[in-house]
């Protein structure tokens, strides 16, 4: 007599749900980093009243972006080699979700352009400033952005979810 446990496979309501958590979360992780760079654009320019809409244009960035890096992931599913370690094995595919995040980068200017009367592919040349060392500059900080993300997932995938949380936030009170 087998005694071994089949799997259960997740329903389809439970993986709903699972990709709702996970939008949420990363939602959240780059709504806060680019509210933030927003912020800090905006009080470098020395504008006494800052625009609230700077804020809404960058939440939905932040929800384009949570929901391409979920269409990334179905696309390119994140992998760790025990052999290679986390960031070996996810390197690469930091590289891949910058090149996300620049590409809807490039499109926000560019329908930002045509919002404003202005050709789509001059505005897309304007990106950056025009200027590579700029688009290299952004470029970098989108990837120190996406790189604590893929190492926090690749922690939960080489050692679960519950061990991952427990060991970041320490063990839950008792209700």
């Amino acid at each position: 007599m087998n005694t071994e446990t089949i799997p259960k496979t997740p329903t389809l309501k439970e993986k709903i749900i699972d990709e709702l958590k996970k939008a949420s979360v990363l939602f959240l992780y780059f709504g806060t980093w680019f509210c933030a760079l927003a912020f800090l654009g905006e009080t470098a320019l020395d504008i006494r009243a800052i625009p609230l809409t700077i804020f809404w244009f960058t939440l939905i960035k932040a929800a384009l972006c949570a929901k391409f890096m979920l269409i990334g992931q179905a696309i390119f599913p994140i992998k760790v080699n025990p052999q290679h370690g986390i960031v070996r094995s996810l390197f690469i595919e930091s590289i891949f979700y910058l090149i996300v995040v620049l590409a809807l980068n490039y499109f926000e200017v560019g329908v930002d352009g045509l919002i404003h009367g202005k050709n789509f592919f001059t505005s897309l040349a304007a990106f950056g400033e025009s200027n590579p060392l700029h688009v290299f500059a952004m470029a970098l900080v989108y990837w120190l952005i996406v790189w604590p993300y893929l190492i926090f997932t690749g922690f939960k995938l080489s050692l679960g979810s519950s061990a991952t949380l427990l060991i970041l936030f320490g063990p839950k009170k008792p209700s």
